[in-house]
């Protein structure tokens, strides 16, 4: 005891307590994260035997443009490096790419390959520089979701360009966003994890895994409500029904002024 209360009186005494409670928090926080990480795991791990079938599809498909080691070429294609295999999935599985040669990056189309390609490219590209997995079934679940917290999450961070029930819609500079309506729970996850195109990043600082499952949850089950009232107009919101509306009237009132004018002239005559 009286050594320990010799040691204790030493002038660097405070700086090794404080050393000491540093490292206990620093292993505590990686003790808690790797076991986060465990519970919401991606995919299987790709095998060697994947990644090399993903570089030979990315030779064949995708190199031309974004070089042979997806370093990507100047005022052609970026680099892939470090986008992770989450950016590769939402691209290929939603047939953004490869660019067809008539439409735009942007427009959804049916992919050119498998599911299993897909996740070989990915896989090719994740082991190049790591980045975003592709979520698991588990990350991308709708079960235990809040609706509620999901359509005010949706309509602070996404409706402004997705409009109120995810049918898309115009952005400026020619740009425009996508509609929902065919987006996959994992396409949805996986772009708000990448951002592509003008769409921001929303990581799991920003929007945590639990809230994106919860727009998630909210976007399909918007989409699948019946539309009780009739026609829907795209379901682009109510400003568009009320323009609709008021040029029908509009239409309505000077058909009736015509055939009023029509008849009173026809009388008098």
């Amino acid at each position: 005891m009286s050594w320990i209360t010799a040691r204790r009186r030493h002038p660097a005494a405070g700086y090794v307590v404080v050393a000491f409670v540093l490292v206990l928090i620093g292993v505590g926080y990686a003790v808690v994260t790797s076991s986060g990480n465990a519970s919401a795991s991606s995919p299987a791990a790709a095998n060697a035997a994947q990644i090399v079938r993903g570089r030979n599809l990315f030779l064949a498909t995708c190199a031309t443009c974004h070089g042979q080691f997806a370093q990507g070429q100047q005022n052609i294609a970026p680099s892939l490096i470090g986008v992770g295999a989450a950016a590769v999935d939402f691209q290929v599985s939603t047939g953004r790419m490869p660019p067809g040669e008539a439409s735009a990056e942007n427009d959804r189309k049916p992919p050119r390959f498998t599911t299993a390609e897909t996740h070989a490219i990915a896989a090719y590209i994740q082991s190049l520089g790591g980045g975003p997995p592709i979520p698991s079934a588990a990350q991308v679940s709708s079960a235990g979701a809040n609706l509620g917290l999901g359509q005010r999450l949706f309509v602070a961070n996404c409706a402004a360009c997705h409009n109120f029930v995810g049918a898309g819609g115009a952005l400026t500079n020619g740009k425009f966003a996508p509609s929902l309506v065919e987006s996959t729970p994992t396409q949805i996850y996986e772009a708000m994890l990448t951002g592509p195109e003008a769409m921001p990043v929303f990581n799991d600082l920003t929007v945590t895994p639990q809230e994106k499952r919860d727009i998630i949850a909210y976007v399909t089950q918007v989409r699948a409500e019946p539309n009780p009232g009739g026609f829907s107009l795209g379901r682009v919101g109510p400003v568009t029904e009320g323009l609709v509306a008021f040029l029908g009237l509009l239409l309505f009132m000077v058909l009736a002024a015509l055939w009023i004018t029509a008849k009173h002239r026809k009388a008098h005559e």
